[in-house]
């Protein structure tokens, strides 16, 4: 994690070769090398798993019996790629996507043999025949198709629809053979039964239907469910059923009588559930961020697997020993059933995983994603790669010290980390959170951190011992945001449970409670005097509340759709606010009245006044900044350059320029007086969560989806002073970006690479 000695170790490396030290069959698993020279090197059963290899010149290397631990993934999709399902022989694979195309790949040689078209909207479902032919065009449905299954002998298909039908298709005529009606809202799976003699339906309707095949007849009506049933199967050879919900369960029912047998709960949203190949055991997947495994016989959890994210999909190995899941943050997961520990942490795709599946007769996992690609992993090393060090999570926020030698950050991995700036040394870690922290502030005084996060609580700690000082309970919902006053004595939170809270910091005791709001609160600031705050909310209104009584003392209403931020002028005689109604509007403290209104402003993130109260700067998903005159009202300056949303701005001290972040993987620093871009920074290669200035300028600090923090400089003093001829680069970065990297990779006459090894090279970013 430390950039220097990542440096080191890359000259130690190219001095080795140079000096024609043998470097076959070494165990670089992980390892980061920058621009490295492997020129000439024999670099023959090394392995390169997970590896970052970005400007490494391996010009006439010998690289036999390379090992990457993965292959060059399947393209031709040209949008989300929603799943994949292996031929009865597993000898092909199909994939389905959103580009309205199924895609037959060969197995061995990774090469597509047929591409489907034909049809006019994304796809939802594939399923081979148990001979792998494709053999009738059925045509009945009025509406979308969600579920299509065959019968135990290929004779039959049922299919499910937004159209509220379930249809029986005979396979050799094509003709439908059954219509199934009943379900008032659209059926969202079915399932033949193992003898084919019934078929199980469920739907947004929130009912499971049981039907008799031979005449069509509906047998059982379960319900119980309080939301619309996304899934449904038959388990324990047709005598059992399992669903799953939208209302956060899966429940097992009795086939026969129709009773519920069991219930199984998560936190969120479940996206699936599969039994194991053996039958003993389901997992179930959620948006709460799990994967449960249970006990089909009792109902007993057995295991709870944590992600960092939604998970979106999950799967058992065929022997019953592993379950691989994907999830929105592009990460697959392997985890030992027996144990419940993570094996390995599988990165590469750049988006949603939306499908994974263990390879039938060989230890690979295939996975696709809204990236548009099909990848192939390579786990027959999972019990010889161990992680080697704590997993660092993406990281969420990050801020700088009142005196600017220290750096604190939060992450999906529930802890906050404080850094040294001077080296970039972990000094503390602050562990107590049981969810994602996202965010993370430090007290004027620079004495205590105080961290909030997903699992509901505030908490504050100590710098110099890492200890936890107070634990903060009270909001029953998020909390949004969090603020010191200035004399660091008290805080004020606010949530989505729609309240703002006053605390005191020695005791961790609630001082006031202001209730008014009827929607979630989005913001929350002391003004300079410490007696009153400022808040604004989804009820679209900004209220100004007297801190020690807790009352109301004036309501700014106008926008018609939610508020979604405010920030007060310097001198604390107006905010201005921005909102979903596309305005953004500034306002009199004391009067209480708007005094300026800028329309036709869709998309705004954030808004900034400069430090002397003149300017307001807004930054939006249309890529654009925009300067305002606060005095007069009229807009000064559009500022382009960014190819995404941008979703922060920060003024310098003297107002001069302007610092923003975006999804481009951007930072760039402006000038505010002539509207020009001076630099640019890229070094992040996701998504930027959050950046902040230190109080004298000198340094900027950044965090990213990417998991690394990075710490920025000039090469002719501070950052806010920087001109088109300055150097600005990272100084130190902490976190791993991980998974296997070739950005600029020079492969010249390198002997001994496969044909998809090479062609692996050349997706990740290698030159031959």
């Amino acid at each position: 994690n430390n950039e220097n000695v990542s440096i080191a170790a890359a000259n130690a490396i190219t001095i080795l070769n140079s000096a024609n030290v043998n470097m076959h069959h070494k165990n670089w698993n992980k390892i980061k090398f920058l621009i490295t020279n492997f020129t000439n090197a024999n670099l023959d059963h090394v392995r390169f798993y997970q590896t970052c290899l970005n400007e490494v010149n391996f010009t006439n290397a010998s690289m036999n019996n390379i090992y990457f631990g993965e292959y060059a993934y399947l393209e031709g999709h040209s949008d989300v790629v929603r799943g994949t399902q292996f031929s009865p022989d597993g000898t092909k694979i199909a994939s389905y996507s959103d580009d309205a195309t199924i895609r037959i790949w060969d197995i061995s040689s990774r090469k597509q043999l047929h591409i489907l078209e034909g049809y006019s909207n994304k796809i939802n479902a594939v399923r081979f025949s148990r001979d792998g032919q494709q053999i009738q065009l059925l045509e009945g449905h009025s509406y979308f198709v969600d579920s299509v299954t065959f019968s135990s002998d290929d004779s039959k298909i049922a299919s499910g629809s937004w159209d509220k039908t379930i249809r029986i298709w005979d396979v050799s005529s094509g003709k439908q053979i059954q219509l199934l009606e009943g379900h008032s809202d659209r059926v969202k799976y079915v399932q033949f039964s193992p003898d084919d003699s019934k078929i199980v339906s469920c739907a947004k309707d929130k009912c499971i239907r049981i039907w008799d095949l031979s005449s069509g007849t509906q047998l059982l009506l379960l319900e119980g469910h309080q939301r619309g049933v996304t899934g449904v199967q038959f388990i324990c050879n047709g005598s059992k059923i399992i669903s799953y919900s939208k209302d956060s369960t899966a429940r097992i029912w009795d086939a026969l009588s129709g009773q519920q047998i069991q219930l199984l709960e998560h936190m969120g949203y479940i996206n699936g559930v599969q039994v194991s190949p053996d039958g003993s055991k389901a997992l179930s997947y959620s948006d709460d961020r799990t994967v449960r495994i249970w006990d089909l016989l009792s109902g007993k959890q057995l295991q709870i697997l944590e992600d960092s994210s939604a998970v979106e999909t999950a799967r058992f190995s065929f022997d019953n020993s592993r379950v691989a899941s994907g999830s929105i943050n592009g990460t697959i997961r392997l985890w030992d059933v027996s144990s419940g520990k993570q094996i390995q942490v599988l990165e590469g795709h750049s988006k949603h995983v939306t499908s994974v599946e263990f390879f039938p007769k060989e230890s690979k996992i295939i996975s696709c994603s809204y990236d548009r690609t099909i990848r192939i992993w390579d786990i027959s090393l999972e019990r010889k790669i161990q992680l080697a060090e704590e997993y660092i999570d993406v990281i969420t926020t990050v801020a700088f010290s009142p005196d600017g030698s220290k750096i604190v950050s939060g992450s999906k991995d529930k802890t906050a980390r404080l850094w040294e700036i001077q080296s970039g040394r972990q000094i503390q870690i602050f562990e107590g959170h049981s969810d994602c922290i996202n965010g993370v502030i430090f007290s004027p005084d620079g004495s205590k951190i105080v961290s909030y996060s997903y699992d509901i609580t505030i908490r504050i700690w100590d710098v110099l011992t890492g200890k936890q000082l107070q634990l903060l309970e009270g909001h029953s919902e998020r909390v949004k945001r969090i603020q010191f006053s200035s004399d660091s004595f008290t805080l004020v939170s606010c949530s989505f449970d729609k309240t703002i809270r006053i605390w005191n910091v020695s005791s961790g005791r609630q001082i006031q409670l202001l209730d008014g709001h009827s929607d979630i609160v989005t913001e929350v600031q002391f003004l300079s005097d410490e007696r009153k705050i400022i808040s604004c909310s989804y009820d679209r209104t900004i209220r100004l509340w007297d801190a020690l009584s807790g009352k109301q003392i004036q309501i700014f209403e106008g926008h018609t759709n939610f508020v979604r931020g405010i920030h007060l002028s310097p001198d604390n005689s107006k905010f201005v606010s921005y909102s979903w109604d596309n305005t953004i509007r500034i306002w009199d403290i004391s009067s209480g009245k708007q005094i300026f209104l800028f329309e036709g402003n869709e998309d705004v993130t954030e808004v900034r006044f400069s430090p002397d109260s003149t300017t307001i700067a807004s930054c939006s998903k249309d890529k654009t900044i925009r300067l305002w005159n606060a005095l007069t009202g009229k807009q000064i300056q559009i500022l382009k350059g960014h190819s995404n949303a941008i979703l922060g701005i920060i003024f310098s001290l003297n107002g001069s320029k302007i610092i923003s972040y975006s999804e481009d993987k951007s930072i760039r620093i402006w000038d505010v007086s002539s509207g020009k871009q001076i630099q640019i920074l890229e070094a992040h290669n996701e998504h930027i969560n959050a950046v902040h200035l230190s109080s004298d300028g000198s340094r900027l600090v950044s965090c990213s989806d990417d998991k690394t923090i990075r710490l920025w400089g000039c090469d002719n003093g501070k950052i806010v002073d920087v001109t088109e001829d300055s150097v600005v680069d990272y100084i130190w970065k902490v976190g791993s970006q991980s998974g296997l990297s070739m950005k600029d990779s020079i492969w010249k006459n390198t002997k001994g690479l496969e044909d998809q090894q090479k062609l692996l090279v050349k997706q990740r970013g290698g030159t031959f």
